[in-house]
């Protein structure tokens, strides 16, 4: 899958507001860990996605019950006011996100929103969700986050990040896919 060129003249050109991004992916994919690394080395906001769910999202989670779309609306709406909030002010940020359909995605696009799909086998991902700890999710519910994932398409603005290195250098592609300079 092709992703959506985001040259640096692009970014610098096409954008009226600084950018935002929004990591997204199934979750145990990594796209906290790399976001954080990203928001930190650019000096930008950061939010975490999850800490937005209302916690009747949580509780469901939790119990491997997944969520269905009108449970995600009212977290894409405050996800979505992260956004503009920063677009209105100005200011640039990273923020966490799953984003697993294109709908949602829809929800969350503005102007300046790059999506960074942070994409990995289901297989190293539920590793990976196995190795954690602390997280409302169990590895129960990836297959249904990995058979609702509709994937970035050509015509929205995204770049890949395979997950299947170091943070480091997921987060380094990120930097080098979309031309930006840490601070």
């Amino acid at each position: 899958m092709a992703a959506v060129p985001v040259a640096p003249t692009a970014v610098s050109e096409k954008y009226d507001a600084p950018l935002v991004l929004v990591f997204m992916g199934v979750s145990g994919s990594g796209k906290s860990t790399v976001a954080a690394l990203v928001a930190e080395r650019l000096g930008w906001d950061f939010a975490e996605g999850d800490d937005l769910h209302p916690d009747e999202n949580v509780a469901k989670m939790a119990a491997g019950i997944p969520l269905d779309d009108d449970d995600r609306a009212p977290w894409l709406d405050t996800v979505s006011s992260w956004i503009i909030e920063h677009a209105m002010a100005g200011v640039p940020g990273v923020i966490t996100c799953s984003a697993l359909k294109r709908k949602y995605r829809d929800v969350l696009r503005e102007h300046n929103v790059v999506f960074v799909h942070i994409r990995g086998g289901a297989e190293l991902i539920g590793r990976r969700m196995q190795e954690r700890s602390g997280h409302f999710m169990p590895t129960a519910l990836l297959e249904s986050q990995v058979a609702t994932l509709e994937p970035p398409q050509a015509d929205e603005r995204h770049i890949v990040v395979d997950a299947d290195r170091a943070p480091d250098e997921e987060a380094d592609d990120v930097l080098d896919q979309l031309g930006l300079t840490p601070a």
